[in-house]
């Protein structure tokens, strides 16, 4: 009788194991198929790490449009050299880019998806019939107004630039495409309405996770993580290839980088770049962080440095985070040291970044703003770790007074 029971037991948490599979996949929800769990499902066994990523520049890099996701007030207008004007709109119905000519409404398009995470700026899409487009007015954070978007002229509202997949490659973690056809070098795409993975989010770094959950939600006691990968496993240059899908400039894609898992190549999912200038002077700041802190000699002397030797991509780090990590290897004791004799030691360690990793103009991220002839370059951190005299001059100086 003891022995019946317990096949029956037995039998019946077999039943509740498979159903509970099975139910997963069939209620998965998430677009990129029932491999994928979707990241809520990270924070029932990860919720520390989960509630700090929610604060990253990664998670934020795109949301739904909305009064509490776009930067900048409504009702503000954006006036052009010729007179055309847009006017950031809250109607009832959403919120509006409305371009106007002689007070007469010309174009008028939806916010419907908002692209970066806020700290620096902000650019936003629009749909319509399977396209989607970026609006003409961006919002530049530094100097708190709406600014002309990148690129676009000053002359007058430009409502039609579309926006491919590849963008969405390194603002979100899948867009849903309806179809893809090439006709010569000319790609046309069609998308889904509303159809949006938003954000850089676990999966998209971490692999593909259903499998994991329905494992641990099963087993509860295991602490050894199954069906994932371990980043920590890796090669550095598997490592390095995580971050560099994205940060490695805007390259021709071999196939879907929605599709790149941690562990494989990066050569695999683009084309070799063969146009990329020779120095990492040359180079702008803007979406060449691999190239530059690879040829940075921090990188050429050690090991095994890559990316998050420096950035811990489950939170936000501030500078002096950034900084005492200079100090890891940087010390006094090794005789490599800040040569720096003008300020005291304690100051000069909280202030490393600022010296060898400046915040320099882009050339190809540049807003205009309401009543500025010229653009004013977005600032970005430089990946080229090295000494720059300029800048260096100038944190002593600002440092110097506070003392």
């Amino acid at each position: 009788m003891n022995k019946r029971l317990l096949y029956v037991c037995c039998f019946i948490v077999s039943c509740i194991i498979v159903l509970s599979q099975c139910v997963s996949k069939q209620g998965s929800t998430d677009l990129r198929g029932e491999q994928f769990a979707g990241a809520a499902s990270c924070a029932g066994c990860h919720k520390n790490i989960y509630d700090s990523y929610l604060a990253t520049a990664h998670y934020n890099t795109s949301h739904p449009a909305s009064k509490s996701t776009v930067k900048g007030n409504f009702n503000d207008t954006f006036i052009y050299s010729n007179a055309m004007k847009v006017v950031m709109e809250a109607r009832d119905s959403g919120l509006f880019q409305a371009g106007y000519v002689n007070d007469t409404l010309q174009e008028l398009h939806r916010f419907d998806i908002a692209v970066g995470s806020g700290r620096k700026a902000q650019t936003f899409l629009y749909w319509q019939v399977g396209k989607y487009f970026q609006l003409p007015v961006s919002y530049f954070v530094s100097a708190h107004n709406w600014a002309n978007s990148p690129g676009f002229p000053a002359s007058h509202a430009k409502f039609d630039r579309m926006i491919p997949s590849a963008c969405f490659g390194c603002h979100s973690s899948m867009v849903g495409l309806k179809s893809t056809e090439m006709t010569g070098l000319h790609i046309t795409e069609q998308f889904e309405k509303n159809q949006l993975v938003y954000g850089i989010d676990c999966e998209r770094c971490h692999g593909p996770a259903a499998e994991h959950v329905v494992f641990h939600t099963s087993h509860p006691q295991e602490k050894q993580a199954k069906y994932m990968t371990k980043i920590g496993s890796l090669k550095n240059q598997q490592k390095l290839d995580m971050c560099a899908v994205c940060h490695s400039g805007l390259k021709t894609p071999q196939k879907s980088m929605f599709d790149f898992r941690p562990g494989d190549k990066l050569s695999d999912y683009i084309y070799a770049d063969i146009t990329r200038p020779g120095k990492p002077s040359q180079m702008d700041v803007h979406g060449t962080q691999y190239q530059l802190f690879t040829a940075s000699k921090c990188y050429i002397k050690s090991e095994n440095m890559n990316c998050s030797s420096c950035h811990n991509p489950h939170s936000g780090d501030k500078q002096e985070v950034f900084s005492q990590r200079c100090m890891s290897c940087h010390t006094t004791a090794s005789h490599n040291f800040c040569k720096l004799t003008t300020l005291p030691e304690a100051v000069l360690a909280k202030n490393c970044i600022d010296c060898h990793m400046p915040a320099l103009p882009s050339h190809s991220i540049t807003l205009l703003t309401n009543g500025h002839l010229s653009p004013t370059p977005d600032s970005i951190r430089t990946h080229l770790i090295t000494v720059y005299g300029d800048e260096t001059k100038k944190v002593i100086a600002r440092l110097t007074k506070k003392l």
